[in-house]
């Protein structure tokens, strides 16, 4: 199938921006993981103690360690562990960043059909990032 001009910059516009945010997540997550092995950060949860906890549901983890639930991990990011979250969310976050980038391209081609669907899914991820949809975890 041979895709018209205006689809196929869509597409590589789109990939273009998975293919650098993927990347840059990478060598973040990698950082983040090294500082945390390295012990170059304190751990919340000593590396040491990590494996005792891995089989616990995360309701349990939280109870054992006294990790922090929701949003309050951004209150950690002084530890080893809360940048690894962080890295972690900066990962999910490829996603709705590459439907935002998608946005003003769909609206400059007026597709709007394609432009609402975009909009609606960075509605959707914005409000379960939020903790308005789901349980507490």
């Amino acid at each position: 199938m041979d895709l018209i001009k205006s689809d196929r910059a869509l597409r590589e516009l789109y990939a273009g921006w998975l293919d650098i945010a993927t990347k840059a997540g990478f060598v973040v997550s990698l950082i983040a993981f090294l500082l945390y092995v390295a012990r170059v950060l304190p751990a919340y949860v000593a590396l040491e103690e990590l494996p005792r906890y891995w089989a616990l549901p995360v309701h349990q983890f939280i109870q054992a360690t006294g990790a922090p639930s929701g949003w309050a991990w951004l209150a950690e990011l002084g530890y080893g562990d809360g940048l690894n979250l962080l890295a972690i969310g900066l990962l999910g976050l490829v996603t709705p960043l590459c439907y935002a980038r998608l946005v003003p391209a769909l609206i400059a081609e007026r597709d709007w059909l394609q432009a609402a669907l975009a909009v609606a899914q960075l509605a959707v991820l914005l409000a379960a990032a939020s903790g308005l949809i789901g349980g507490s975890g």
